[in-house]
């Protein structure tokens, strides 16, 4: 990032961190309809500037539909009376339809994204117990004798520099992949949900609304629905995963976990390629979910609104009570 801030060259970004975006760019691309518009500045500034130019837009249109109205009302009116009214009336229509030619379009406002997550199960106090785990990638060793345990309620947040096997380790408790020992118990009546960071899970030659169909949870219409509350409504429904966008395999993974009654989420990196409203929206969801909850994630913000409270350090396996003054080494991690 820093690189980026100090560039004297030209940079055209395409990215959802928001950091970033506040730091290193001066102008923003926004792409509507088939048009672009320019403007200045950083991505907060962008967001403020498209707003009140969201908001002057609407009110032209608002201005110029209701002239419109009321010459349309009025050329009505004086149609069938006298031929010279009757003419007016005809100049009326020419200069509505030169209106509604020039006519400025309407822009929606940005709306917030509500996901739903359903409800847990509810378990057993202690929801999973670690003991002597170690895994190795032939000489090379990964950790080793890693034991905690995780009760209900936790978020637990998985921390670690790059390689350290935060992602090797949510794989081994979702039962992805085998340890070289070390055992992994389930508490009682858990039922484990996994977000993949690749999306491994996703069926790339399969239909979106199939992914949910194959899970056996929702009947059609609710499924839609489902879809829809994930921003993956309309043709999206019935397009193969494997042409999704990154974001939207993130959303499509996130819909098949939300759907299900789980009561621990195991979640690897589960904001990444969202979207600024999309990321809001999951994070609001996870907040109010009542459920167990281990996470890696490098998103300063999202870990700060989630409010972890534990900490599994990687790759010793020091497992600690959250503390703010752990949020600078989230980036890092």
């Amino acid at each position: 990032m820093s690189f980026l801030r100090s560039y004297s060259g030209g940079l055209l970004i395409v990215s959802h961190d928001l950091e970033l975006l506040d730091s290193a760019i001066t102008r923003v691309l926004h792409l509507d309809n088939s048009q672009m518009n320019t403007y200045k500045g950083t991505y907060s500034q962008y967001r403020e500037a498209r707003a009140a130019d969201v908001e002057r837009r609407n009110k032209i249109a608002n201005i110029q539909e209701a002239d419109i109205q009321r010459l349309k009302t009025l050329a009505d009116r004086m149609r069938h009376q006298t031929a010279s009214r009757a003419r007016v009336a005809k100049n009326l229509d020419k200069r509505v339809e030169k209106m509604r030619a020039t006519k400025v379009t309407r822009v929606a406002k940005e709306s917030a994204v509500r996901f739903r997550i359903s409800p847990p199960p509810q378990p057993g106090r202690l929801v999973m117990r670690v003991q002597n785990l170690a895994m190795s990638y032939g000489e090379h060793k990964v950790f080793d004798r890693l034991s905690f345990e995780v009760t209900h309620g936790d978020r637990l947040l998985v921390m670690g520099l790059n390689g350290a096997g935060k992602s090797t380790l949510l794989k081994i408790l979702s039962e992805t992949i085998e340890p070289v020992s070390g055992t992994v118990a389930p508490g009682m009546n858990v039922s484990l949900g996994y977000y993949a960071q690749e999306h491994e899970g996703l069926r790339p030659e399969e239909a979106v609304i199939d992914h949910l169909r194959s899970d056996g949870v929702l009947i059609d219409q609710q499924i839609r629905a489902f879809l829809g509350m994930f921003t993956l409504s309309g043709d999206k429904a019935f397009q193969n995963a494997g042409t999704l966008s990154g974001g939207e395999k993130t959303k499509l993974a996130l819909a098949q976990l939300a759907a299900k009654q789980h009561n621990l989420l195991l979640l690897d990196e589960p904001t990444n390629n969202l979207d600024p409203i999309s990321r809001e929206g999951i994070t609001n969801a996870l907040q109010s979910w009542q459920g167990t909850l281990m996470i890696v994630s490098h998103d300063e913000a999202f870990v700060h609104q989630l409010q972890p409270t534990h900490v599994v350090s990687m790759p010793d396996g020091e497992y600690i009570h959250w503390s703010d003054d752990l949020l600078e080494l989230v980036a890092l991690a």
